[in-house]
């Protein structure tokens, strides 16, 4: 898949695309169904299909110093989006100029001025512009006008609720990765690159693959039983603690993996690490003895709950 920058004009073969436009962090069902319809619509007419997503979110613009959120990183979303169907991901850096954009430049100078739109596919909550001074009826009034044809999906329902990016954080800060898993068709998953550490880890007999969470949202703290794809297209299983690793000082925020079965270097690598099931909070035990035991419980525990997975 090819990756543009939205400051930049369009090649010419990518003009006259079909371009869904949201934040689809996350790309749950909601999401799916808009690049979905954008890409059926696309087909149908012969045009290019192409995704355009937000980076950083709007939110981290406006408020730098609201906790970590992001659901998937661009390269997480890239992956997705190629997945779906799309033969582009277009990238608003979203900045104080676009913040300041009026949404009729936003549609004239951008979207069809810059990119040469033929269609736009949003969520029927999108908005757009300077102070949200547009929507989807603003959308589609100004693109009229200029040649550029709207359509907007409506919001998906599961078990009688909104599929929201929202309601997948509020489940995953609550310990139930399954109902995250359950609205994105897939498990949370945080991509990183493997750092040393302070291998404590191995001279307990259960070494781990150490990756700073960055700018994800942080799930519910404790240990989870997890999935990890490697560089190599490797799948490995294994259960991972979150946290801040109370029986250790110092205090350090770390998402460590143990795989099963599994003996490799995997330092300096980038892994994918995909949560399934939460098994139980951060707790620190009377001595290292006792931790070891109860890892040994999670780690069968986990082992269990993954026997499914392929």
């Amino acid at each position: 898949m090819t990756r543009f920058d939205a400051r930049q004009p369009l090649p010419d073969a990518f003009r006259g695309a079909i371009i869904a436009l949201g934040n689809f962090d996350g790309f749950h069902l909601g999401h799916q169904a808009v690049v979905g319809a954008a890409v059926e619509w696309a087909r149908a007419e012969g045009r290019p299909a192409i995704v355009a997503t937000f980076d950083p979110h709007p939110v981290r613009h406006f408020q730098p110093d609201a906790p970590p959120f992001r659901l998937t990183t661009l390269d997480q979303r890239e992956a997705l989006f190629a997945a779906a169907g799309a033969d582009a991901m277009l990238v608003f850096g979203f900045d104080a100029d676009l913040a300041a954009t009026t949404a009729e430049a936003f549609v004239a100078d951008l979207l069809v001025g810059r990119l040469g739109a033929a269609g736009v596919v949003t969520g029927e909550d999108f908005t757009f512009g300077n102070a949200r001074g547009g929507n989807v009826a603003v959308l589609a009034q100004l693109g009229a006008t200029l040649g550029m044809r709207t359509r907007a999906i409506g919001p998906v329902h599961t078990a009688g609720e909104v599929i929201s990016s929202s309601r997948i954080r509020d489940a995953l800060m609550a310990g139930d990765p399954e109902t995250a898993t359950r609205l994105m068709t897939r498990p949370f998953a945080m991509r990183g690159i493997v750092q040393h550490g302070d291998k404590v880890g191995r001279t307990i007999g259960f070494p781990t693959a150490n990756l700073a969470p960055g700018h994800y949202l942080r799930p519910r703290y404790g240990i989870y039983a997890v999935t990890a794809l490697l560089p190599d297209g490797r799948r490995l299983k294994g259960a991972a603690n979150l946290g801040m690793r109370p029986m250790f000082d110092p205090p350090k925020e770390l998402l460590e993996p143990h795989f099963f079965d599994f003996a490799g270097d995997l330092y300096g690598q980038e892994i994918e690490v995909a949560f399934h099931h939460f098994l139980r909070g951060e707790w620190k035990f009377g001595s290292l003895d006792d931790l070891m035991k109860q890892i040994a419980l999670d780690c069968e525990q986990a082992r269990a709950l993954l026997d499914h997975v392929l």
